[in-house]
């Protein structure tokens, strides 16, 4: 069976910078009947783990260390025995929520996480945080972005560790590269596709947040 999708909304809190905003997560699932990924472990380790069953997971994927994308990923670890892979640039921000738990393995640009059929590659996207990353499968015809591009623009920069520059740089060199019809799979909210987004990039440079 190949490698397919699944999609899972999770609800709780994004705290930084001594504020707190109730907010919904997607979670996104990679792969087939027997094995998978999860990428960004929101919220809730149960339902995530629900919707893993008895498939063994292969990774936890972390597209950036805002607490509200890792929040359960100790928690889903520690019940599936599956690894934690974040960036190391967003180690700092990992360490608010998480001080006495480190990640298990660090990404790096270029890097292939493979499940079912799945080539995930590891795309290093800062901006939005230092270590943040999106995953891309051409097989799949699909790019996971975290909070790096959403269904109308970039993600937000005007927290700690953010940058607007620099994820505008990403978004254009990294994202934008991408063939069009590649759909975009967000960190919140609606899907997108790639040649949705491109033709709004000047836009988003004028407006500059």
């Amino acid at each position: 069976m190949a490698a397919h999708i699944e999609h899972l909304v999770t609800s709780g809190q994004f705290s930084l910078d001594g504020g707190t905003w109730d907010v919904d997560n997607n979670v996104w699932l990679v792969g087939d009947d027997h094995e998978v990924v999860v990428v960004d472990a929101a919220h809730d380790a149960d339902a995530i783990a629900e919707a893993v069953g008895e498939r063994r997971l292969v990774a936890i994927v972390c597209t950036h260390a805002h607490n509200d994308h890792i929040d359960a990923a100790p928690a889903l670890a520690e019940r599936t025995g599956a690894p934690i892979w974040l960036h190391p640039d967003d180690l700092p921000l990992w360490k608010q929520t998480h001080p006495d738990r480190l990640p298990d393995h660090w990404l790096a640009d270029g890097q292939v996480i493979e499940a079912a059929g799945a080539d995930l590659t590891v795309l290093h996207t800062p901006g939005h945080a230092p270590g943040a990353v999106c995953l891309y499968d051409p097989g799949l015809g699909t790019v996971f972005t975290g909070d790096t591009l959403f269904s109308g623009g970039p993600g937000a920069t005007g927290r700690s560790y953010s940058h607007f520059p620099t994820i505008i740089d990403s978004i254009r060199d990294r994202l934008l590269a991408l063939p069009p019809d590649t759909v975009v799979r967000t960190g919140h909210g609606d899907t997108t596709t790639i040649g949705a987004e491109a033709p709004h990039l000047q836009e988003w440079i004028a407006r500059g947040h």
